[in-house]
Order: structure tokens, then C-alpha cells, then sequence
């Protein structure tokens, strides 16, 4: 007997020990780097805003780059990075706010909804909260979604597929 159904979600989060890490990375490359010396470069987390701060805003925003570089290592996609433009702070120093990008709101939900129909009308999709089920009686109907999810760059918060089942 088979199984009647396979499912999996569809979920936008990062692993909060990971940032961590990333953030910890960033802050130890950015202050031996010979590109940043003089600059007194810091990275500092305040709730889902991350606000990175050097002597100008060049060097703030090489500094952002260099986070998201370490990030990328750590399995966590550029997209989870929102950075707002570069902005002159007291004594002419650059700050760049990087706002944390994840979750799935429900105008993105429905949107997800109809790109996975699109890609294949026998998956069910459903929404519930801040993630999507995707389910049918095929499994390569489910593989065809996840790959047109995961290579569409309209998308502006990383995905992560849970649950296969």
C-alpha cells in the first residue's frame, strides 16, 4: 500500500546561533583587516536590526559586505539582509542599519500560493500563518515546486523546505 500523500512546508527563518556566529566572524575580520584599520568598525545586533557603523560610510558599507560574506558560509542566503542606504552619523561616521529579513507575509504567501499551482495544478497549497503546506499525490510535482521556489529571485526573503514527507 502506498502512502496517499506527500507534503513538505515552506518556511522563511535563520538559525539565531548561526547569525551569531556570522556576526561574531564579521566583527574579527573586520578588525584585523588592513582595509579597515583606522576605521573603528563595529557590527552590533539590536533585536531584528543589525547596525554597522565605521569612520565613513564607504568603509560602513564594505563592513555590511563582509558580514553577509561570512553569512553566506554559515548557510544563511544574502536575502535575510536588508541593509538601508549609508548615512553620516555624529563626527562623520557612516552607519548602515541592517534590518533581518525573514518570515512570510501574507501578500507573499499568496503569491507563493499561485506560483506553485502554476507550476503543477495537482499540489494542494495551503497557508497557515507564516508558512506554506505544499502537498499532492506526486512527488515529482512536489520537486518541481521547490525547485521554481527556490530559483525565483522575486522572492525577497530566504526559504527553507521542512517537513518533507
Amino acid at each position: 500500500m502506498m502512502a496517499a500523500e506527500f507534503s513538505f512546508d515552506v518556511v522563511s527563518e535563520y538559525e539565531a546561533a548561526e547569525l551569531t556566529n556570522a556576526l561574531d566572524q564579521a566583527r574579527r575580520e573586520v578588525s584585523t583587516r588592513f582595509d579597515f584599520k583606522g576605521t573603528d568598525p563595529t557590527i552590533e545586533r539590536r533585536g531584528e536590526v543589525i547596525v554597522v557603523e565605521a569612520s565613513t560610510e564607504d568603509r560602513a558599507r564594505a563592513a555590511v559586505q563582509v558580514l553577509v560574506e561570512k553569512a553566506a558560509r554559515r548557510n544563511l542566503s544574502a536575502k535575510l539582509f536588508k541593509p538601508s542606504e549609508p548615512r553620516t552619523i555624529g563626527k562623520g561616521r557612516g552607519q548602515v542599519e541592517v534590518k533581518l529579513n525573514a518570515g512570510i507575509s501574507d501578500e507573499l504567501a499568496k503569491s507563493m500560493q499561485k506560483k506553485a499551482r502554476a507550476v503543477s495544478p495537482k499540489v494542494q497549497v495551503r497557508i497557515q500563518g507564516d508558512q506554506l503546506r505544499v502537498s499532492s499525490k506526486e512527488k515529482d510535482s512536489l520537486q518541481a515546486v521547490i525547485k521554481a521556489l527556490r530559483e525565483d529571485d522575486s522572492i525577497p526573503v530566504p526559504l527553507q523546505f521542512t517537513n518533507y514527507r
